[in-house]
């Protein structure tokens, strides 16, 4: 029984609950009291991890990313009954272990997002469908649940709140038609349905949730310590053609420096929008590379903004063509910055004339390649030099143009295009990257597959290798 004398203090007993929070770093009131001694739960191979301050979505995706380098994850449930949490499932003991003493304390992306982590109670979890909020990694793809049929409304954001058929044509970059997965995020036409899940060779994935940015321990010194202001993730652009741009083609420009999180255009500043990348690096890199580059007729303009984040926009208007003027990408499996080993594979470049491709059909023709251009109304290469083929799941090489312009142009409209196979359920889905070559090999008294061998190893200099990826 505690003692209370009537002045708001209160006697604590030695040892008590409140010591041990404190020491935890819980900043609990001094006249707390402590009724019933919490023991500690005994070591189980599920966790309870409770996300303080969840300023983005948490989703099993994003649990998996952080969980997988500790230990192989069985089960993942994402609930939201006091406040943000999520059980995860580990095969053993040891590896649940390794995942609490690693991740308690963590945030998952910078400043927010706080993970608190448990050991639990439950010997197992129950997940009874593969979605957003729980997955079952224990079973194989063939018994995954089918994909559910295609929505009957559009969503709200491309609508101004007006409820509207799911097939109407939101021109480029607008929702996709019945069949095709959540969003698609890629330039336009045209569409075609994909599944929820990736499998098969590298375009034939469904989108995933983009997994967060390297995690920032507590005890880490800040990047900028001793120096200016940390820098935020948002970034202004400026000098967009008014008539073309939109938030994809933004998206497949920036998403090589960094991942994307969400693009807002504008009303008031015509060709200016709003970036918010997954992290102040990503942002860097854009700026140094991008600054002053020329697009056609303009000259981008890009500059860190002094905003935190952006919010997201309810009813966005539209664009001269058609798409919204905001769009979110966290759900985005285009981002490439998704894993430690992607991350590892992208080499920085700054703009060049000359583009490295891949992830197209095994067999595909320069005509095919010359017509995907055409298609999105920019010029398309001069030159076409395909590698050689390592297997029969898909394609790559490098293609070159007159000048940057033109090579940025194409990047903005042409990455992530799809490309039709007639032997392929799903369509390839084509990217592009800035290579590290200033031109196409045509060294003197080579012969034709030696200028082959000497494309590929500057593609190799470009860490895009065929099959790379995903």
């Amino acid at each position: 029984m505690m003692a209370y004398n009537g002045s708001g203090e209160k006697r604590l007993r030695a040892g008590s609950d409140l010591d041990v929070e404190r020491s935890n770093g819980n900043n609990y009131m001094a006249g707390e009291p402590c009724r019933k001694r919490k023991l500690p739960a005994r070591p189980n191979h599920i966790l309870l991890y409770t996300i303080i301050n969840p300023a983005y979505p948490i989703t099993v995706d994003v649990i998996h990313t952080i969980s997988t380098p500790h230990g192989q994850v069985q089960r993942i449930v994402v609930f939201k009954k006091n406040g943000v949490q999520a059980m995860v499932e580990f095969e053993s003991v040891e590896s649940a272990t390794r995942a609490k003493e690693a991740l308690h304390g963590c945030d998952i992306y910078s400043g927010c997002c706080t993970l608190k982590i448990e050991f639990a109670k439950p010997e197992k979890l129950n997940v009874f469908k593969n979605d957003q909020e729980s997955w079952d990694y224990t079973l194989s793809e063939d018994l995954q649940p089918v994909q559910r049929s295609a929505p009957l409304l559009q969503s709200p954001q491309y609508t101004g709140g007006r409820p509207q058929p799911y097939n109407m044509d939101y021109g480029s970059g607008g929702p996709p038609p019945p069949g095709m997965m959540k969003e698609r995020h890629g330039p336009p036409p045209p569409h075609h349905p994909r599944d929820g899940r990736g499998y098969g060779p590298e375009g034939y994935g469904g989108e995933g949730f983009v997994p967060p940015p390297p995690m920032h321990h507590p005890s880490m010194a800040p990047q900028n310590q001793g120096g200016p202001p940390q820098q935020g993730a948002v970034m202004m652009v400026y000098g967009l053609d008014p008539q073309t741009a939109n938030s994809d083609r933004l998206f497949n420009l920036c998403c090589l420096y960094g991942n994307v999180v969400r693009i807002k255009f504008l009303k008031t500043k015509e060709g200016t929008a709003m970036v918010q990348m997954g992290d102040g690096v990503s942002v860097e890199r854009c700026v140094q590379n991008l600054n002053n580059v020329t697009v056609g007729d303009y000259t981008l303009t890009l500059a860190f903004s002094k905003q935190a984040y952006l919010s997201e926009v309810m009813n966005p208007y539209p664009l001269p063509d058609k798409s919204p003027s905001f769009k979110d990408y966290v759900g985005n499996k285009n981002n490439r910055f998704l894993t430690p080993a992607s991350i590892h594979k992208n080499r920085i470049q700054p703009p060049s004339k000359v583009l490295h491709f891949f992830n197209t059909p095994p067999d595909v023709s320069d005509e095919q390649l010359l017509q995907v251009f055409k298609d999105y109304g920019v010029t398309p290469p001069h030159t076409i030099s395909k590698f050689p083929l390592k297997s029969e799941r898909s394609s790559s090489g490098l293609m070159e143009f007159q000048n940057i312009s033109q090579s940025v142009m194409a990047i903005m409209a042409c990455n992530h295009a799809t490309i039709q196979h007639p032997g392929a359920k799903f369509p390839f889905v084509m990217k592009l990257c800035f290579s590290s070559s200033r031109q196409i090999g045509q060294g003197k008294g080579l012969k034709p597959d030696q200028n082959q061998n000497q494309n590929q190893r500057q593609a190799q200099n470009n860490g895009m290798v065929e099959h790379e990826y995903y």
